[in-house]
């Protein structure tokens, strides 16, 4: 099918909205829909003709979010080319070895990384608001290239918690099928939502743009460029319904601010939460200063954002019964997805069972780039297997118990961190937690907990001795516990457990 090409997304929005605004800055319109659709494909012209860039050539974004990411983004796709974009946290190293990586023949970057990236390689890099970048904006518009719908759009390289990251190669069809799936489940995008970017356009959020750009919802960037709660919130009243996407850490700063639960919050659409384990009580807390409008998703990059969901009514319901298994768990299977837990063999466990979560459907990724091996290990089986392990109930809700490569074997037994972290998390005293196992010669491994202490609390580790002791077996609790000011994290604001672990095996 050869009218798959993402950029036909902007198609509808520019006739049926042409007037309206489509990319604001602050409460700024930068672009309306006709006007976006008319930029990206002289940015798309300017492309072939200045840069000779063909369809499947790659293109690289190393960018915080700015106003044209979402042009440059639409554009590279109009010209049938594929986007890989990378994390603007990464140092310049990093991000050229994936421009490497991915072969892009350009990349388009923002002021405060191009410099650095500029050094690492030998591809043009194309900055922001300089006139080499501002000149595509004036090239004659070209017609969109045709693509099939197993044509590589995005090369989404992973977070890389341990080793280099993998990049995996998301098809046109698999974020077409990622964008029905946010349009068809409990996110419910209504026509004309807006989703304010408070997240990095270079991972989830901008993958979350695109089921509200199909629906003709203004993409707003806040002024400040990031996340500010007390901007957000003034953001959020002077539009008519907005969506946002926040890892778990972000929605405890907004529940707890003073603006949450006053009138400001009535405008919220949705509040997609997700890329990172989501406790119970942040839920609860969550629905408590903002009603029933929380959504939490597992995702990750091979299927993205796109595994299983908990939609806003359902953690509505359980907040406001006291449905612990259903705050705790990550929801059902998302719409055209099998999701099911496996055994080793590859054979489906019954509910209840512990194995690891595997997926089939559209949003799957075709597999790592230049990776064969990875990708058979990977898609063995005709299923992705996630390296998440988690359990089914009779409804078909999931809750994930760890990645499997975290696992602590102590003293024979298999110990799951994440069950002993939400102990932890419930004490009042403890803001984060992390467990790890490390090296020991009596037990094989041993657990050890560092914990962040929350503000003006002081930690009294007999105390979470005790709270283990009446939760869970004597042989899950921490052997160590150490105290940090905070836990590792990579870009995507994944805990970096490999890093704990060497900490914990030198004695932290």
């Amino acid at each position: 099918m050869y009218g798959s090409n993402l950029a036909g997304l902007l198609d509808g929005p520019a006739r049926h909205s042409a007037d309206e605004p489509a990319v604001l800055v602050g409460e700024r319109v930068e672009r309306t829909w006709s006007e976006l659709a008319e930029t990206v494909a002289r940015r798309a012209g300017g492309l072939r003709e200045r840069h000779g860039i063909e369809p499947g050539d790659a293109v690289a974004l190393f960018a915080s979010n700015h106003p044209a990411y979402l042009e440059a983004l639409f554009a590279i796709w109009h010209a049938g080319a594929v986007a890989v974009p990378i994390s603007s946290r990464l140092h310049a190293r990093e991000a050229a070895d994936i421009v490497e990586r991915g072969h892009a023949r350009l990349c388009f970057a923002t002021a405060d990384v191009a410099a650095g990236l500029g050094r690492e390689v030998a591809v043009p890099v194309l900055v922001f608001d300089e006139e080499e970048e501002t000149a595509l904006a004036r090239f004659e518009p070209v017609a969109s290239s045709p693509r099939l719908s197993t044509d590589d759009a995005w090369i989404f390289f992973t977070s890389g918690t341990t080793g280099k990251p993998k990049g995996a190669r998301l098809s046109h069809g698999s974020l077409w099928a990622m964008a029905a799936a946010f349009m068809a489940d409990g996110a419910e995008i209504e026509p004309h939502d807006s989703i304010v970017h408070v997240a990095a356009l270079s991972h989830a959020s901008g993958l979350m743009a695109l089921p509200f750009i199909a629906r003709g919802g203004a993409q707003v960037l806040p002024a400040s460029g990031g996340f500010d709660a007390d901007e957000l919130f003034a953001l959020i009243a002077a539009g008519q319904r907005s969506s946002f996407f926040v890892p778990p850490t972000l929605l405890r700063r907004l529940s707890a601010h003073p603006l949450a639960g006053s009138g400001a919050a009535a405008g919220i659409g949705t509040i997609l939460v997700g890329a990172a384990p989501v406790l119970p009580a942040d839920l609860r807390d969550g629905v408590g200063a903002f009603g029933a409008r929380i959504w939490n998703g597992y995702g990750q990059g091979e299927s993205p954002c796109t595994i299983t969901a908990n939609g806003k009514r359902a953690i509505g319901d359980a907040a406001a019964t006291g449905d612990e298994d259903s705050l705790r768990s990550v929801g059902v299977a998302r719409v055209g997805l099998s999701v099911r837990s496996l055994d080793e063999e590859g054979g489906e466990l019954p509910p209840g069972e512990v194995g690891e979560v595997c997926v089939d459907g559209p949003t799957v990724m075709a597999g790592y780039l230049d990776m064969p091996e990875a990708t058979a290990e990977a898609l063995r089986g005709g299923w992705l297997h996630t390296g998440d392990l988690g359990r089914f109930d009779e409804r078909g809700r999931l809750t994930l118990v760890d990645r499997a490569k975290d696992v602590i074997i102590t003293g024979g037994y298999n110990v799951y961190p994440r069950e002993v972290e939400d102990v932890l998390d419930l004490d009042p005293a403890v803001r984060e937690v992390a467990v790890v196992g490390v090296a020991d010669p009596e037990w094989g491994e041993r657990i050890v907990a560092f914990v962040v202490a929350a503000p003006g609390a002081a930690l009294d580790q007999a105390a979470l001795d005790r709270r283990c002791l009446d939760s869970i077996a004597r042989h899950k609790r921490p052997k160590e516990y150490h105290e940090v000011g905070e836990l590792p994290r990579n870009p995507a604001g994944k805990v970096l457990k490999g890093e704990l672990r060497e900490q914990a095996a030198k004695g932290a």
